[in-house]
Parts: C-alpha cells; sequence; structure tokens
C-alpha cells in the first residue's frame, strides 16, 4: 500500500495488484447521518443521489451509457460516518471512469428539476423501508441506544425534511463537509506510479478547506422504541454499548460476535433456529463508529413464541456472562475471522474499501501480516474482560409488530 498526498493536500491511497486487470476507485468523503440534525437529517444520502443526475458535460443518462459501455459499474452509498462514490472497470478504462466520477464530484449542477424528481424516487424509497419491517427495526435500535444524538438518526431521513431542501440547501452544505480534510480517494488494482499523476490532474483543483465534525461522543441509552404495524412476524432488536473503531479490544468483540450471532454454527443460529425451529432468521453484529459502538442481536419470530426466543436470548447471555466462550469456540472464531479477512483480499472493491475506510476513520493500516498477529494475540481473559463489560448496564430494546405486549415488561436490566 502506498499513500500520497496531491499538492493541495488531498489524501490518496493506493494498493497496486498486477495480476489482476480490474480497477476499483473510491472517493470517500467523512460526512453521514452523524453530521446532520434535526431539520437537515437526509441531506447527505440526498447529495449522493444527487451526484448521478447531471453535470454540465454529462446527463444522468451520459453518465450511465459510459460505464455500461466500458463494461464496468458504478454507485455510491451513504453512511452514518461517510459517503462513498466507487466504480470498478478494466485497468484500460480508469482514466475515463476517473474523468467522470472527478465531474460528478466538482461539477454536478444540482438540476432543480431533477432535485424534485429524486425527492420523489428517495418517497418511494422512504415507503419501501417502511414496508420491510426487519429493515426498519435497525433504525429503531439505534434511536433506543442513542436517543437524540445524530447516531439515532436514520440516514434516509424525512419526507418533510427532503421537501424543503433546494438546490442551494445541498450546494452549501457540500461546502462545509466535501473538504480537503474530509476526503480520501483510494485506488486498488492493476495501476502504475502514473495513477498519481492521473489523480492530481482532476483532482488538483480542490480547494475547499473545512475542519473534521464537531458532533460530541455518542452516550448509550437504554430506551425501548416500538413501532406498530400489521406483520406476520415480530422483528426484534437488542442492542448493548460496543467499542469505536480504534478501540484495543474490537478484535475480541469481533470473536465473540462470531461465537454468538455471527454465523450459522453460532450459539443464537444453533439454539433458536436450529435446535427449537422458532426462527427463520437470528443473527447478531458489531458496529464501529469513531468514538462509539454497538453490538446487536435481531431476530425476526411469531408474535406467540416471542417471550420464548427473548427468554432464551437471556439465558445463552447469562451463560456467557457466567462462562465465558469454551477453547474450541475462541479457535473457530480465529480461524473464521483471518479466512474472511484473506478471502476479502481477493477482492479489488474490498480493498479498495479497506484502504478507504481506513484512511478516513483511523488515519493508519495495517498490513495483513498485523492483523492476523492482532487476531491470534486475543486470549480467553480478553474475551471474559469484554463480555463482562459489554453486559454491565441495562441494554436497548426495539421491535416493530403488531402488539408491544410481549416487550412492555420486559426487564432490560436483567443482565446487569
Amino acid at each position: 500500500m502506498d499513500k500520497y498526498t496531491l499538492n493541495n493536500g488531498l489524501r490518496v491511497v493506493v494498493e497496486k495488484i498486477p495480476t489482476g486487470r480490474s480497477v476499483a476507485f473510491g472517493i470517500w468523503v467523512k460526512t453521514g447521518s452523524r453530521d446532520e440534525n434535526e431539520t437537515n437529517n437526509g441531506i447527505s444520502h440526498l447529495i449522493e443521489h444527487m451526484l448521478f443526475k447531471g453535470t454540465d458535460k454529462y446527463s444522468a443518462k451520459d453518465i450511465a451509457e459510459i460505464f455500461d459501455g466500458i463494461g464496468g459499474n458504478v454507485n455510491a452509498f451513504t453512511s452514518k460516518e461517510y459517503t462513498c462514490y466507487y466504480c470498478k472497470v478494466l485497468d484500460e478504462h480508469l482514466p475515463m471512469a476517473v474523468e467522470v466520477l472527478a465531474d460528478m464530484f466538482f461539477r454536478s449542477t444540482f438540476d432543480p428539476v431533477e432535485l424534485e424528481k429524486e425527492k420523489n424516487v428517495i418517497y418511494e424509497e422512504i415507503s419501501m423501508y417502511e414496508d420491510t419491517p426487519d429493515d426498519m427495526v435497525h433504525d429503531l435500535i439505534a434511536k433506543a441506544a442513542f436517543g437524540n444524538h445524530s447516531l439515532g438518526f436514520t440516514i434516509i431521513g424525512t419526507q418533510d425534511n427532503l421537501a424543503a431542501m433546494s438546490s442551494d440547501t445541498l450546494k452549501d452544505y457540500m461546502k462545509s463537509r466535501y473538504t480537503i480534510e474530509n476526503t480520501v480517494v483510494s485506488i486498488a488494482g492493476n495501476v502504475d506510479d502514473n495513477v498519481v499523476e492521473l489523480i492530481e490532474r482532476h483532482f488538483g483543483e480542490f480547494s475547499v478547506q473545512g475542519g473534521d465534525r464537531i458532533t460530541p461522543p455518542p452516550g448509550f441509552r437504554s430506551d425501548l422504541q416500538y413501532f406498530q404495524k400489521k406483520t406476520e412476524q415480530n422483528h426484534i432488536c437488542l442492542s448493548f454499548p460496543g467499542f469505536s473503531a480504534k478501540d484495543d479490544q474490537l478484535y475480541a468483540m469481533i470473536l465473540l460476535n462470531n461465537a454468538i450471532g455471527g454465523g450459522m454454527s453460532s450459539r443464537l443460529f444453533q439454539e433458536i433456529r436450529e435446535k427449537r425451529g422458532l426462527a427463520y432468521s437470528v443473527y447478531s453484529y458489531h458496529t464501529a463508529y469513531q468514538d462509539g459502538g454497538l453490538f446487536t442481536i435481531y431476530t425476526g419470530t411469531a408474535p406467540k413464541q416471542t417471550e420464548e426466543v427473548l427468554k432464551i436470548t437471556m439465558e445463552l447471555l447469562a451463560d456467557l456472562k457466567a462462562n465465558g466462550l469454551t477453547p474450541a469456540e475462541l479457535k473457530k472464531g480465529k480461524e473464521q475471522m483471518k479466512g474472511s479477512l484473506i478471502l476479502s483480499l481477493e477482492s479489488t472493491s474490498s480493498r479498495m474499501n479497506r484502504l478507504g475506510k481506513n484512511e478516513l476513520m483511523l488515519g493508519k493500516h495495517y498490513s495483513l501480516d498485523e492483523m492476523i498477529e492482532r487476531i491470534e494475540r486475543v486470549e480467553m481473559e480478553h474475551i471474559q474482560q469484554l463480555t463482562a463489560r459489554l453486559l454491565s448496564e441495562p441494554f436497548a430494546l426495539a421491535m416493530v409488530g403488531q402488539t408491544d405486549e410481549a416487550i412492555a415488561g420486559f426487564g432490560r436490566d436483567r443482565l446487569v
């Protein structure tokens, strides 16, 4: 991995992979729903959409046809803490791809007519999301865990907020967040040293300066959020305070998550789905933010089975707190984690994502050997210490379903 700084200060990270013919290219910006407030929540996601709606040089159709015409793909996503615009193309087409993405990044027109059409697209996206309770519940649990902190906001925003936004609103927000300090370009694939000159040519004009985000660290709340909806299942999330992307216990947390609900051999999957047949989908995951995190358990089950599923989940967690993992679980988790890591490196897209995110959020990079060494360093005592910390306070709870009867009196402090 090589890191360069352009004359204007823009950071560029490059991983050369001469054995392939593809190149993944990404523009990463440290802005997301975390950087919004209650009145402009959704603006980062709307800007992401609008960068595909045309520039002075290219129409939205032109952008689509260019990438289709070179056999590549182009897309973007917005998260709570960053936005990424990316493409994957054959190495010979990288100059064209960079030129088009740079034009989108710097010279999108934000045409008012296109803006209104794209707002309607997002209104439909909001409706689709509201028709998907197993997605909605994950936004609810963020609200239950973080309250009014911006990490509790949805990424997609609200229809009322979006309706009030104009082209000037979007441009002003970009000036405040789309700055050199908040931006990283990442590239992985079959490139040579000339790639830096290519990036300098198209990004050297970037001159908007600005500081880092100023939102305070999130405090964890153990609240309850319920959304009444006519569903065949209750969709439930439990969340515990997790660990930041910079926390030394992050690798231990990932190993613990794998054992609890990270795969088909995990405790939750085996007990709730395989042994008892109480759910089709049951899993856990950990989300690491810049200065905090969440460990979350999800399940979808019939209303009549909800209390039983919650009871089993509590029993599994209580056993984990009392007895910890087995040596076999820890060993299996390490092999699983190393395997996932190594397999992900076979993809130029995964490598580009890792480079961009690490540079943007951490400002540093670990080699494969260093990451494997950090995995191997995790001992049983680290897992035990982490478990005690994880389950030391009441958890947050969220549910989408027809009635809150099963959770209304559920003790969220029973593991403490």
